[in-house]
Order: structure tokens, then sequence, then C-alpha cells
């Protein structure tokens, strides 16, 4: 494409690179072979690009600055911005392009453009910015590589001198700026001073002698316009700050000018029709600061998302009017938001050296707190960092007018002003911060609180800046502050840590740096092609047997070594040859089937001591050959990506793998990191029955309360359980201590204890050890010299059995590595009595005592900046759930440490997750979509070919079950209990099909209604899930094993009013164990799923098949679903499950004469007894008369007993009007099913809280269809 240049800025590029030169002489000598068509093809394809830019410039200049424009233009100019800042971003097709495009001053050509100038030209502008930022970014084109500062200001003098020498030889009348120091001159002000003062000719010759232009012959005068050519030599050299001081210059907070900016932040659905100034994620990145900058923009525009939204609905809430004097005057109230008493800026530091904006900018916020006390404790309550904003209404409807919820927001309460600020606390009543502690907080008297806070200084510098010049004091004006909920505010510590990142001298693993980037070999990170390989490695407790261990690798040759064959086993390898030299053919051959043979080589684990306890705990896992795959590869250095289906062991497979490393190499530490407390506390139970010290186990964060365990693994609580264990330690030790009639108090401290170890334990030990070798082959002398017998004297008795020789030296050694461990764990616990606070101690245990971390992503990207100063250090990562976390909350785990000697520590990587799966949660479509910000690392990766490894058989459900979403993965099979467990064979009680699709028909003449933008209910199919829900009760099904899933929130609100409403209190039926989304329910599963799916106009986000797969593979034993069967059985994406579904019956079979559990193989089909349910009144109806025989049953056994009448609340009967005993069913059913009209209203206020009827037309802000909205009692119940 390099042809379309000018002929001396080609000549110019070819001087740059010799191989660029040389590849041009080869084009040309192919050229000169090439017949007509294959030239005319060439032309074509080289000029594309050119003439595409030229037609660009066509349709640019015909749009004028004033009139009616077609909007396709817009459109079309708009798309081909994006498409050039889209080449511009990735390596490949920016190498060359860049160079064209700067040719063509595609740039300046549109700064000056009209179309810049008009109103709906705002998008444009904003994607002209961004095709600025690429086209210089900081990159060698040629190369790929990253320019330093250094090297950009290299680069930056190097053009500057070059237009001096210019100015210098051909404009007499700039001979001043020629000879001017470059620091003087390059400012965009002093060149458009310097270069103002000669003539267009003059400039378009300068730009010509610096190859920008076509030289001009002798008598042609230039036909091009003055601004164009003072703009194009001007924008050419002018010095512009480096991408990291323009970073450290922006504000962290959103204002208003971002937060209700279209372009930037999208509130509607978005369709995928229009660009957006948006950063997109694709599979490839320029450099690694290009990668955090995008993942830093992108994050803070959906924490700018979250929060408008926030802000809307809390001020909508306050119902701001314009009182009749002009003042702002609230008409509601509002839980996160209140007015503004008093608010005064108290303290503006100076400025660090080498910074324009204030260190630290203080100020003083007053309220009046009348509130309801749980609401007002919430306030008080506001922890130091916690966010807050700052807000300015100065509204225009007067008191009383109804607020138009469909029409534009900021006109609607008449917002100005938007500031973030930063909790530093409460103050007292003498003015002081109240600082966080152990201690009461003081008693503060009366309605006002004062809260210290930090404002952003950049925000301040740039607020006062424009206030020098005329502008309104912006902190003067706040009127209300708001607050938001902690667990969605944590996007300032987030940002920060990126941009921490971008600051800092941090170093990415040379094996991981180009493979992050998505450049090189895919593969390249895989262990079998680094030369840091372990042969042989000890798999600890992983085998169960020999037979376990052949079985394992089908399609090697092993070999066992020694007359021993027990486990554990140590494995040897063949090391690969990675050179990539050609080999002969028969040599190939021979090193082929050397690399097939395995080595097993059985060892004993030394005696550990004549306690029970002292056993170590073993694996009882019998694992599947990609099982044993993934954890050979998680034991080897590199990167190692398992996918892991729903049910094959993931966690399991993680848990081996981290054992294994613990045994193997003993000094490394580990990092888990997963997305949820849920699932770390799931693998930190499996870990803590395995065989790994406690003392090894940390969990940071405050997720660890869920953990079912009454052991504490958090910081403090690992410091206490460490001096705990020091003090039963020494006490050990002076029990030693009597039991060898040693005096004095050696078991005072570690240092005590220590001596005592070492003159008169080893000393003991010693003497023992030389007095059996002159023994040797004695029983008698081992039991006659042994110098513990009396310590010992609480071990199972006899100590010694007598047998042979070699057992009971065995016990004897066993027996001294039991009292040498007391005191090594003495010696690692002596630091905790020369440290004297609580926090050194748990620095110390974080940095040097832990083996085994465990954090959720959030808290890793929240505390690195603590972790890299406290000195963390770490070896090896594994992530668990890796499909759902964030890309960037992914890469930020890498970084927790400092580089040593420019190098990172970091020798593997696990990532388990599973693509086919949702994704992170991202709330804004566009940014979803559009961005493709929902991609998550490992998917990436995935999509890029890194080498994974596939978990190919699960244990979860049954295999009927499994094939509906078997499909979805390559090769799915089963695990053998899946068959042959008896659970598995049994069929679902009371229930003809273990999975059966449901069809509900329209209830009253109403399907799905939607109250609320999004908020989507379905009330025939709730009462249908509630009705099978009771039927499966009363039949005996377990409550706690039945779990109710839906697609939408809307349905899981109504769904859990039907279920208080109907047996919420009724203690013979309970409520279900989870009503909750998919999306929540993704990770967990339980023997029974009722899902609705809600829909039946449309298929709706059930669309995407990742959320299918997640709904099917919830349920081990039976699964049931309730839908409209004709809308999803024609969707395509879901044709390979609902074909399955529809082979069955739609209509609901029954048994009710067969109770849980059942004796029925689920293989056999009832001939007898079965009910078909006709339509969901039917089974209401039938559920109804049921419970009341069931009661009678229960009441005339009781009298038969002579046992007390039960409980009143026990035999409470269903809902259902008993006044006419002749009522026909229908009639019954109509009453009975029927929900209330409060059921719906409470359904509603859990969205809503409406404060005056005419309030119920708020429209919210729309969540994206896969987004579950904030539910805190849910959250509670899952903490």
């Amino acid at each position: 494409m390099w042809v379309s240049l000018l002929p001396a800025r080609l000549e110019q590029e070819l001087k740059k690179d010799k191989r660029y030169r040389k590849f041009w002489n080869v084009v040309k000598k192919n050229d000169a072979k090439a017949d007509e068509e294959t030239t005319k093809r060439n032309h074509f394809e080289r000029h594309f690009l050119s003439s595409l830019i030229q037609r660009f410039y066509k349709v640019l200049d015909s749009i004028p600055e004033k009139g009616d424009v077609k909007n396709e233009r817009l459109r079309y100019c708009e798309r081909f911005v994006e498409l050039l800042v889209d080449l511009e971003a990735q390596l490949p097709t920016r190498r060359f392009f860049n160079v064209v495009m700067d040719d063509c001053q595609v740039v300046v050509r549109c700064m000056l453009s009209s179309l810049l100038k008009r109103p709906d030209g705002k998008l444009f502008s904003e994607l002209l910015d961004m095709l600025k930022f690429y086209s210089g970014f900081e990159i060698s084109d040629s190369t790929g590589s990253a320019l330093t500062d250094h090297q950009m200001t290299e680069r930056h003098y190097d053009r500057m001198s070059l237009l001096q020498r210019t100015v210098y030889k051909f404009i007499p009348e700039l001979k001043q700026f020629a000879l001017s120091n470059i620091g003087n001159v390059d400012t965009r002000m002093s060149l458009t001073k310097h270069f103002e003062m000669i003539s267009t000719q003059q400039l378009h010759e300068v730009a010509a002698a610096i190859n920008l232009l076509p030289s001009l012959s002798e008598e042609e005068e230039t036909t091009l316009e003055r601004s164009f050519l003072l703009n194009l030599l001007v924008s050419r050299h002018e010095r512009r700050p480096s991408q990291i001081q323009a970073l450290n210059e922006t504000p962290l907070y959103p204002t208003e000018e971002i937060l209700w900016d279209e372009n930037i932040v999208p509130t509607q659905y978005y369709s995928g029709e229009g660009c957006l100034a948006l950063p997109k994620l694709n599979l490839q990145f320029l450099t690694l600061h290009d990668y955090l900058l995008r993942n830093f923009n992108l994050f803070r525009l959906e924490s700018t998302y979250e929060i408008r939204q926030d802000i809307e609905d809390a001020l909508y809430r306050m119902k701001p009017w314009q009182a009749e004097d002009g003042s702002p005057y609230f008409g509601g109230w509002a839980r996160m938001a209140q007015p503004i008493t008093a608010f005064s800026v108290v303290e503006v530091s100076k400025p660090n050296i080498g910074e324009n904006h204030p260190s630290q900018v203080k100020a003083d916020v007053t309220l009046t707190l009348n509130l309801r006390r749980n609401i007002k404790s919430e306030w008080e309550g506001l922890r130091k960092h916690d966010v807050a904003f700052l807000i300015t209404v100065y509204p225009k409807l007067k008191i009383g007018t109804r607020f138009d919820f469909k029409g534009d927001f900021v006109e609607n309460v008449g917002i100005v002003y938007v500031r973030g600020c930063e909790i530093e606390g409460m103050l007292d009543n003498d003015g002081k911060v109240i600082e966080e502690g152990p201690e009461p907080k003081p008693e503060i008297h009366g309605s006002f609180r004062t809260f210290r806070v930090w404002l952003d200084s950049n925000q301040y510098q740039r607020d006062m800046s424009a206030t020098a010049e005329g502008d309104e004091d912006v902190y003067e004006s706040f009127n209300i502050m708001m607050r938001r909920k902690p667990k969605e505010n944590n996007f300032k510590a987030v940002l920060e840590t990126i941009r921490d990142l971008m600051n800092t001298d941090w170093v990415v693993p040379d094996w991981l740096h180009d493979i992050i980037l998505g450049y090189g070999d895919p593969g390249a990170a895989h262990y079998s092609r680094l030369p840091n390989q372990v042969a042989t490695l000890d798999w600890n407790d992983t085998f169960l047997n020999v037979d376990h261990v052949k079985a394992s690798f089908p399609n090697n040759e092993v070999n066992c070594t020694g007359s021993n064959v027990m486990p554990p086993y140590k494995l040897t390898f063949p090391i690969k040859n990675v050179s990539r030299k050609r080999k002969r053919d028969e040599k190939k051959k021979e090193e082929e089937k050397e690399d097939k043979k395995i080595e097993v080589m059985a060892h004993v684990i030394p005696n550990r001591g004549p306690y029970p306890y002292n056993q170590p705990k073993k694996n009882t896992i019998q694992f599947t050959p990609t099982q044993i795959e993934a954890i050979r590869a998680g034991m080897q250095p590199g990167l190692t990506m398992v996918v892991g289906p729903p049910g094959t062991g993931k966690t399991d497979v993680a848990v081996q793998v981290i054992s294994n490393i613990y045994h193997n190499f003993p000094d490394q530490r580990t990092l888990i990191v997963t997305h949820s407390n849920q699932a770390l506390n799931q693998l930190f139970e499996k870990i803590m029955a395995l065989d790994i010290d406690e003392r090894h186990l940390l969990r940071l964060g405050h997720g660890e309360e869920g953990l079912e365990t009454e052991k504490d693994f958090s910081r403090y609580g690992r410091v206490n359980y460490v001096l705990g264990q020091r003090l039963e330690l020494l006490q050990e030790v002076e029990r030693l201590q009597e039991s060898l009639s040693v005096s004095g108090d050696v078991a005072y401290t570690c240092e005590t204890a220590s001596h005592f170890f070492l003159y008169q334990v080893v000393a003991r030990w010693e003497k023992f050890l030389s007095l059996i070798r002159k023994k040797a082959g004695e029983c008698s002398g081992i039991q006659q010299h042994f110098p513990f017998h009396k310590y010992f004297a609480n071990a199972p008795q006899p100590l010694f059995k007598g047998n042979t020789y070699e057992e009971d030296m065995d016990i004897a050694e066993g027996c001294y590595r039991h009292i040498k461990k007391i005191f090594q764990q003495l010696e690692e616990f002596r630091a905790f009595e020369l440290l004297r606070s609580g926090l050194d101690r748990s620095k110390y245990l974080l940095i040097k005592e832990a083996k085994i971390i465990a954090m959720t992503c959030t808290h890793a990207a929240l505390k690195r900046r603590d972790l890299v100063e406290a000195g963390f250090k770490y070896d090896n990562i594994l992530m668990e759930e890796a499909a759902q976390i964030l890309e960037i909350e992914t890469f930020v785990p890498l970084l927790l440490q400092n580089p040593e000697d420019g190098f990172n520590r970091l020798k593997r990587w696990i990532m388990i997750g599973d693509h086919h799966q949702l994704p992170p949660v991202i709330k804004n479509m566009a940014f979803q979509k559009y961005s493709n910000m929902e991609q998550s690392l490992f998917t990436r990766l995935v999509r890029l070919g890194v080498p994974t490894v596939d978990l190919d058989a699960q244990g979860r459900a049954r295999s009927s079950l499994c094939a509906l979403y078997s499909w979805r993965y390559k090769k799915l099979g089963n695990l053998p209990h899946v068959q042959l467990q008896d659970e598995f064979q049994k069929a679902n009680a009371g229930l003809v099909f273990d999975y059966q699709l449901i069809n509900v028909v329209d209830f009253n003449g109403v399907g799905e209604s939607e109250p609320n933008p999004y908020f989507y209910q379905n009330l025939a199919e709730a009462e249908y899930v509630v009705a099978l829900f009771m039927y499966m009760r009363l039949q005996g099904y377990p409550a706690d094993k039945i779990s109710i899933l839906t697609t939408y929130n809307g349905q899981k609100h109504l769904i859990r009013d039907v279920i208080k409403q109907r047996c919420g209190s009724n203690p013979l039926i309970g409520e279900p164990n989870k009503i909750t989304t998919v999306d929540r329910f993704q990770g967990q599963q339980n023997d029974y799923i009722l899902l609705s799916l809600v829909r039946t106009k449309t298929v709706g986000h059930l669309r995407d098949v990742r959320r299918l797969v997640v709904a099917m593979s919830r349920a081990r034993l039976g699964l049931y679903i309730f839908a409209r069967a004709s809308l999803f059985q024609n969707c395509y994406e879901l044709q390979p499950v609902f074909d399955q579904l529809m082979a069955r019956p739609l209509k609901l079979h029954i048994i009710p004469g067969e109770g849980f559990p059942t004796t029925r193989k689920a293989s056999d089909r009832p001939s007898t007894g079965v009910l078909q349910i006709e339509e969901m009144p039917h089974l209401a109806s039938f559920v109804y008369e049921y419970y009341q025989r069931r009661v009678k049953q229960m009441q005339s056994y009781q009298k038969h007993k002579g046992l007390s009448a039960p409980p009143k609340d026990q035999a409470k009967p269903l809902q259902k009007s008993t006044e006419d005993d002749n009522t026909t069913k229908s009639e019954d059913v109509k009453m009975e099913i029927a929900v209330e009209t409060s059921v719906e209203e409470k359904s509603i206020e859990k969205v809503e809280e409406v404060e005056t009827p005419k309030e119920s037309e708020k429209q919210t802000m729309p969540e994206h269809p896969g987004a579950d909205s904030s539910d805190e009692e849910e959250e509670e119940k899952e903490k």
C-alpha cells in the first residue's frame, strides 16, 4: 500500500529499516514479471485504502457548517473514522497503514472540517480524538515495541530539528525560530505565532521540503488553504504530553459532562447499528500500556453508567422543585441522598514537585439527618475511603409539577454539577475526625452530622481554572450528597490500581508477554514448549494404585521400577527437545517412542510420628486421564488452561494441583484467585481436607465468614492461631522437658526451646544412634536405648512392635521427626515473639509464613498497592471461575509483587473456567457488545488458540440431563458412578420423567407482563412452579433439595411472593432451598430444579446459549421447565436443547400414589397410576385436594394413636374459600390461583417504592437483559 505515498516520503520510510528496502526490491521484481490481470488486481488492492480516504474527503467536504445534511453522510463519516481507529489500534494493520494515513493528512483534514463545528458532529469529534490518540501512539511501527518517554522525546526533537534546518535553509524570515532552543518554540502557541509570519506559498514549500506535501514547480502556486498548511505544520511538530502524564491528570470521578453523554455512556438498549466513541477489547493490543488504558477507560465508563442510574433514581425520589424564591425545594426523600446543609473547602495542600494540581483537597459536608434510626445509622456508618457524590441542582419545575419520566433527566431535575469525593470520616463534637477502630464511637447529639471528605485534586484544579476565567464556582453550589452501596462502590480503588500499574516499572513474565498482547505462537507458554520443564515429580496422593497410573496414561508406556507398587508415586517423563531444528526421520521416530515412556517409582512417605493424627490425609478421587493431564500441566512451569464443563471436577483438579505444588516445591508460594467468595470458600474447604499444614493457609478478604468451619483463616485469625499453636507447642516442650528430667524454664520462649532442642534433645538422639549402631539388627537395642519413652507414653502402645529391626527403627525415626517438627514450628513462630503489634505480625504471616494465600479478584484489585508495599511475593497463581472474571481483574493478580532484578518471579499460571457458561456481568449493553467488555481473558486466550485441557467426564447429573448441554462441548461423557449409583438409577418419585418441558398457556388471557422496564413476570408460570413444588413436598421431597430458578428478576420476586403467600408459613411445605435467577445460580447445583423461562412474546436473553447451558446444567436428578413451548422451539440457537425437550410430552405427568423415595428405576415407565395435568389450574386444584387429604390422614392417624392434635399452624389449610362445598372446580381454581393484587404490588415494590400514585409512571434506568439487579436480601442469604 506504500505505492500511494509521495516518492520522497516513500524513500524516507524505506531508509528507516533495511528490511523494507529489501522487500520493496522483491516486490518490484515480481511486478515486472506479472501479467496484465495481476498488475490490475495489485494496483486495485494497493491503492484501495488511499482511494477510500479520498472518497471520504469528498463526503466530508460536502457537509456544510450549517443547514440540513443527509443522515447517511454523517453516519458514513463516523463509520469511516471508526474504521481508521480499528486499523490503527492493531499492530498487523497499523504497521504500514499508519504511514499512508499520515501521508494523506487525515487527522488535519478532519480537524478543519465543517462537520466538527456542527452540533450533530459531537460523535465525529470524539471519534477523531481517538484517531489522534492512536495515530501518535507510543509504539515503534516497524518493531512493535513500546517506546519510552525518552524515546518519544527523541523522536519529537528529531522532527523539530529537521523543521529548524529546513526553515533556516529556505525561510530567512524565521531565522530566529531556526536558531532557538527547541524547548522554547515547540508549543502550539509558539509554532503558530512564528509560522503565521510567512506566506501561504512558503508554508507549502516548508511542508514539501520535509516530505509532507508534493513539491511545487518554480512558477506553480499552491492551491491549498492557508489554515490547512498552518495546522499541518503545527500539529505535526507541537509538543504533546505523554500518555502517562495525561492519565495522571485525568479525574477518576465522572462529572455531568460524561454522565449524560450518549456517545460515551449510552442509555438505551444498544442495537449494534451505530458506532460509539468507545475503546474496544479485541483479541490483540498494541502494547501493555494500551491494554491497561483501554481497560481503564472501559471500567471507568461502566462504573459511570451504574453511578448515573443511582443518581437518577435518588434525584427522582427527592423530587427537586423550584420554590417561589427560586431556591431548590425537595418534595420527596431518598434513602441514598440527602440535602446539604453546609459545605466548605477546609484544606488545599501545595502541589507535589512536578505536578500542577494540589496534592490534597479536603472539604466538610454537613447534613441534617432527621431520618429513621436504621437509615440514620447507615449514613453515620460511612467508612473511610467510601465514595460519595456532591450534586448541584437548579430545578426549573414549580412545586407540584409532575415529572416527565420519559423525557430528558437533566432538564427534568435541573442537574448542573456532579463531583465525586472520598470519605475520610465523620467529625465529632470537637471537629476532629472519628478514627475507625475497636473503641466505641463518641455519641453525637442532635441531627447535624459533618463529614470530612477528600475531593479529586485534578478535578479541583480544572474547576478553579474555569472559575478564574469567569465561570461559576462549583464548590459553592452543592446542595445534595449521595452515597452508594458499599459493594458497588469500589470502582475508584480499582481505577487507582490500574493507574498505579501504568506509573510503575512492573514486569510481565517473558513467557506471557506476547500471549497477553495476542501475538506470536499461542502455544509458546505451554509447559511442553518451555525449557525449564521438571522431569521427575512427586504425585503425592494423586493416584490410588498402580492400575490408576496406567489407566491415566493410555497412550504411554508405563514402566514401574522397584518391588513396591503402593502409592505414593514419583513419575519421570521424558523431556521433549524444544529445538526447532529438522531431524532425520529415523531419529525422529526413535525420539517419539522414547517420549511415550513414563517411569513410575513408588516411594514411602517418612514416618511422621506414632499418633493417629500424624498420618497424612489422602485423596480418594480416581481422577480421569484428562484430569491427570490437567494436574500434570499445572505442576509444570508455564500457562495451563483447563476448560471444565459443569460437574467435571474443576475444583478437585485445582485442589490437587495446589497440594502437589505444595509438596514438590515447599519453598514456593501459591496465590489462589476466584471470582466469588463462595467459590473461594468451596476451594478452601477442600484444601483443608488434604495433606497441607494448616499454618500455611491464609484467606484474605471479608468472605471467609462463609467457610463451613470454626477455624478462622483470615489474617488476624491466622495470627491468633499461630500464637495459640505457639503456646500449645511450648506446653509440649515443657512435657518433653519433664520426661527427660531436665531442670530450668526451657519452655518460656521459642528461643529457650531452641537451645533446649539443640543441647538436650539432639544430643540424646545422637547418643541413641551411636548405641544402636553397635547392636545393629537387634530390636531390643532400640527399645532399651530409645530416650523418649516417657514422652510418648500417651501414644498408642506398645510403641515398638518388636517384629523387625527396620520396622522399629522406622518408628523411632518417626518419633524423632515428630519432636523435631515441634521445634521447627517454634523456630518459625519465633518472629511472632519479636513483633509486638497485630499489624506487624499479620504482615509477617503474609510475607513469610503463609504458603497458600487465597483472595477474590476484587480484593486483589483493591489491595494491590498495600500488598506490594508489604513486600508480598508468590511463585504460582491458580484462578478458578476464570471465564467469569473481567479481563483487567484477571490481569492485576499477575502483578501483586515487585519484580526482582527486572524479572517477574511468576513460574506457573493455572486458569480454570468454562467459556461456554456465562461471562462477567456488564450492565450496559453498549460496553458489553460494542466494546466486548464481557470477554474475559480466559475466553480471549481460548479464541487465540492457546492450548487447553478439556475435562471430558461429568459426575454431577444423570446422563439424560447431561445430554441437554453436552452438545456444547467437544467430548463430554459421564463418569461410571452416574450409571451405577443408586440415586441416579432410581426415578423421581411421583413424576414420570426425570426432565420435562411443561407448556404453559396464558392465564386469564395474560402471558408475560412488564410492570417496569425489563422487569418481566409471568403469573401462570409462577403459580405452576409453586404448585409443582408443593406437590413434591407433599410427596416427601426435602425442601432443601429443590431450587426454583428463573431467567428474570421480576419473575424471581413474583415467585417469592407466591411461595410466601401459599406455603411460606406452613411447616408441612416450607420454602425451597433457593429462589433466584439463573445468572446468580451459576457455580451452584441442586438435586431438583424448577425453571421458569417467563417470556411469551420474544425469546429474550435466553437466546444467549451460554445462559441456556447454565440453566440446563444446575440439576442433578430432575429438571422441570415451564415455558411457552411454541416460542422457544422455533429459536435456532436453542434447537439442540428444545429438540430433546419436545420429544417428551408437553403436559406434566405425575404419579400421585408414589411417595419419596421410590424403588422404581428411572428407565421404567409406569403403566398405571399416571395423571396427566392439563393446565396450571388443574395442578393447583389437585394439590389443594391432595393437601386436604394428607392433613386428614395425619389427624386420623394421631387420633388413632392417642396423640395430641397437631399444631394449628401445621394443619393450616391452603388459601381457598370453603363457603360453598358445591363450588365447582373451576371456581375453586379461580379462588385458589388468582393472585391477589397485593402479591403483584409487593413484587413491583421490590423494584420501586411508590411514593404517590403518579409515581408508577416512572421509567427506571433499564439494565441489560442478563443483568441481575442488586438484591440485598438474597446476598445476605448467600452469605
